[in-house]
């Protein structure tokens, strides 16, 4: 049981496995706070097209307009791009973090006025890992590339990265770290809320059983029959293990000879961000802020550890909180005291 705990944290950082919408407190209500403006619509992905598993390249984002976004047709803002989670989409995620509450009280309080995008990155095994795979579509281009040009054109957005950020909880506090650094020439301003699958993973778990259960996959409905942590290892292996010639699933699992084995796990290992983080030690300095945040009875307090350490140890300037909370129990709070704030400190507005 302690190894499959494990790997549940690994692989999607969700602590209950049973539910994708995790209920949340609502941070304080702010007097006066005015209200935004929620738009949903779709922006097409060219970087997911195609992809071989089906996923749409029609995405839907929510966009969150700031209460003076009409009043003024000449203003313009900055955009912040927030990333979801594991198992859940936009819009549960959204009601996790309690948006547009959270939002209106952190431009109560005094955050200056932004526009927030969140796009929705679901797949057909519950989440992208917001990586690059022929198999689910290119979703690290679909945020840096795709969706950036389609909110820059449709919105009054300031077109340039200084006024930028990014953040993602969890999976999507992946996505903002491996998104986040290869793609400084986007974004002027990072943060990281409790970031998942940071350090290589083994295949822990992955034992006869489970091998048997994926071995009688024979058609994309057969894998979403499966369980809550096998979905959560198809995700992974969708987006990090492709293998276009392995129909009806085109991945690979870390199942058969040795050399199969070894095989799978490297290429899993060559996507976790404290691998790569060396690489990106110049794309990182380019920041004009960078912060890490994760509650401390998260089990993915200790990996982020490790990521501070290591931005510490190159001498990359950052923010970092341990605080008193699990994986999800404070994030609409964190959205509204801490997150929105940062970057009305950090973001170019003019």
């Amino acid at each position: 049981m302690k190894h499959v705990l494990k790997l549940a944290l690994l692989l999607a950082a969700v602590p209950v496995a049973v539910s994708a919408q995790v209920a949340t407190p609502a941070p304080p209500a702010v007097p006066g706070a005015k209200p935004v403006g929620v738009e949903r619509i779709k922006v097409h992905s060219p970087s997911i097209a195609g992809n071989l598993e089906g996923d749409s390249a029609d995405r839907d984002v929510l966009v969150i307009l700031p209460p003076g976004y009409k009043a003024d047709a000449r203003r313009r803002y900055p955009v912040v791009y927030a990333l979801h989670g594991y198992s859940i989409g936009a819009e549960q995620w959204a009601k996790e973090i309690h948006v547009p509450g959270s939002i209106e009280g952190a431009f109560g309080k005094g955050a200056r006025e932004m526009i927030v995008v969140m796009p929705d990155s679901k797949t057909v095994h519950n989440g992208s890992m917001y990586s690059r795979s022929p198999t689910t579509g290119d979703f690290e281009m679909f945020i840096a590339r795709d969706l950036v040009a389609a909110i820059d054109a449709r919105y009054r957005t300031l077109p340039k990265r200084e006024s930028r950020g990014l953040v993602g909880h969890s999976m999507g506090g992946y996505g903002a770290s491996r998104i986040g650094m290869n793609h400084s020439d986007v974004f002027g301003a990072l943060y990281m809320m409790s970031p998942c699958c940071m350090s290589a993973r083994s295949a822990q778990g992955l034992d006869a059983k489970a091998e048997a259960a994926f071995a009688g996959i024979r058609t994309m409905e057969d894998a979403q029959k499966l369980g809550w942590l096998q979905r959560a290892t198809l995700a992974a292996a969708a987006a990090w293990s492709p293998n276009p010639k392995k129909a009806p699933l085109y991945l690979d699992l870390p199942f058969g000879d040795e050399a199969q084995k070894a095989d799978v796990l490297a290429r899993w290992a060559a996507n976790a961000p404290l691998a790569f983080v060396d690489q990106h030690v110049g794309d990182l300095k380019r920041y004009k802020a960078i912060a890490l945040d994760v509650g401390d009875k998260d089990g993915l307090a200790a990996d982020t550890a490790v990521l501070h350490a290591k931005l510490g140890a190159y001498g990359i300037t950052h923010d970092y909180e341990v605080y008193d909370g699990d994986h999800t129990n404070r994030i609409g709070l964190r959205v509204q005291e801490k997150v929105l704030p940062f970057f009305s400190r950090h973001l170019a507005f003019r």
